[in-house]
């Protein structure tokens, strides 16, 4: 009975306030059908989903960096760190009786607040489909790189044809995948296709650590590095080039209110998210090991490119090929969960004073349909997107996971921030300034090196 009148009361809240990023602002949850509350492991998954994208396949490379013991460390510590960051995000949401991240900037900070938080999710998540949308045809239907074409899956299974080109390919994903699943109004609709998201993450993780395995009780693998290796100060250095990679790591924040305004009981939120980070954190870890044991210092920054190499085990390129496939589909199905809230933030900063997105099917397909066309044209038909996202979806990242809920903190408006977790905001936020001078530093310094290379290729051509 008494959660039944809490679903009610929150129901009511929801049809009450407004709130213009999230579907819970204002009728979502009576607009579509029955719908008695999202599940706690329908939410773990999608939250888990929102968490594990692209990022999963630069963690390898931390740990030869780092080395095992401290790249292991600084996974635990930025997991924690999240749930803090989201803790601080959930308490201030309900002092201010918000509904959403936007709420709760605007709350803090007022409408340059809130708006400034709508453009850093739109920087963010447009990057972040655009940079999918990119590895998918990559990894189906090849790439060039300085003049070297790299076979895509297709082209290796049926060789070169119109069907598996990059531009068919991508619109028939898009049509076929991205718009009927970017298509469903309450983010619970994704909970299956989340959960096979997750698996097929742990896929790549199985198929390494059974490799490992084999080649453990074979010993053709080397004792990995525990500690990182430093000689002198440009090896220092190069130990702060993975902070950005760890730090936006666990960026799920966008989703969060998304994801608690459908649950019947919101206070089982807290409980999704360190679920979700447990989850996650021991993906990440054991993503981490079974990587860099087997490829030691060997492992590339995307340690998915070492998958195009002779494994030195049976079956070598069929087991390449299942870590591409599922790697693929992993990314095909965090699409949707990352739309949601990108279609959501954009409805808000358009029609901030426009009724529910839900209860307005033109302007839902309109948004939708709209934002699916700017992310194929910007995958397909603008060069160098991907550079420019690097600079900007680095910076809108850490603003969400850390610099905005450190910032919501130290203003404590409400006046229930203790000593403890004002200090621990500065050190989001300094932390997350320091991951975004240092993505930015390398990302200068590697399109300098890559333009130097690139001069000196022409030099060599025109000289002979």
């Amino acid at each position: 009975m008494a959660t039944k009148e809490r679903s009610q009361k929150r129901k009511k809240v929801l049809v009450d306030e407004k709130a213009p990023l999230l579907p819970a602002k204002q009728e979502e949850n009576v607009v579509v059908g029955e719908f008695n509350g999202a599940s706690f492991t329908g939410a773990v998954f999608n939250l888990s989903t929102t968490i594990v994208g692209a990022g999963i396949m630069a963690l390898p490379a931390t740990m030869k960096v780092l080395g095992l013991v401290p790249g292991i460390i600084m996974i635990i510590i930025m997991a924690y760190l999240t749930d803090a960051s989201i803790e601080f995000l959930l308490r201030f949401t309900r002092a201010g009786n918000s509904v959403s991240y936007g709420g709760v900037m605007g709350d803090a900070f007022g409408k340059y607040g809130k708006f400034l938080l709508q453009i850093c999710i739109l920087v963010n998540n447009i990057g972040i489909l655009i940079v999918y949308m990119i590895i998918i045809g990559d990894v189906l239907s090849g790439t060039i790189s300085n003049g070297v074409h790299h076979t895509g899956l297709l082209e290796g299974w049926f060789g070169v044809h119109w069907w598996n080109s990059r531009a068919v390919v991508l619109v028939v994903t898009t049509l076929a995948i991205f718009a009927p699943l970017a298509s469903f109004k309450r983010i619970d609709s994704l909970r299956y296709t989340s959960a096979l998201s997750v698996a097929l993450a742990i896929v790549f993780l199985v198929v390494a650590a059974g490799i490992t395995l084999y080649k453990l009780v074979n010993r053709s693998i080397l004792m990995p590095r525990f500690l990182p290796i430093i000689t002198n100060f440009p090896s220092f250095f190069k130990l702060f080039t993975v902070f950005p990679i760890l730090v936006t790591a666990y960026i799920c924040h966008y989703n969060v209110h998304a994801i608690e305004n459908e649950l019947q009981d919101t206070t089982e939120m807290r409980g999704i998210v360190r679920t979700s980070l447990l989850l996650c954190s021991s993906v990440y870890v054991l993503t981490s090991l079974f990587g860099f044991l087997l490829f030691g210092e060997s492992t590339l920054e995307d340690v998915l490119a070492n998958f195009h190499t002779d494994l030195g085990i049976p079956y070598s390129a069929f087991f390449n090929d299942v870590v591409r496939v599922s790697y693929v589909a992993h990314l095909m199905l965090v699409f949707p969960v990352v739309f949601f809230p990108l279609r959501l933030n954009l409805d808000g900063l358009l029609f901030p004073s426009a009724g529910p997105l839900a209860l307005n099917n033109l302007r839902f397909t309109l948004i939708s349909l709209g934002l699916i066309c700017v992310i194929f044209l910007g995958a397909n038909f603008i060069p160098n997107i991907w550079d420019a996202f690097e600079f900007t979806g680095a910076t809108a990242a850490v603003c969400l996971g850390f610099i905005f809920p450190a910032a919501i903190t130290l203003a404590d408006r409400h006046g229930i921030a203790t000593k403890k977790d004002k200090m621990l905001s500065k050190f989001m936020i300094g932390l997350a300034v320091l991951s975004n001078l240092v993505a930015i530093y390398s990302n200068v310094h590697a399109m300098l090196k890559k333009k130097r290379a690139s001069c000196c290729l022409v030099g060599f051509g025109g000289d002979k």
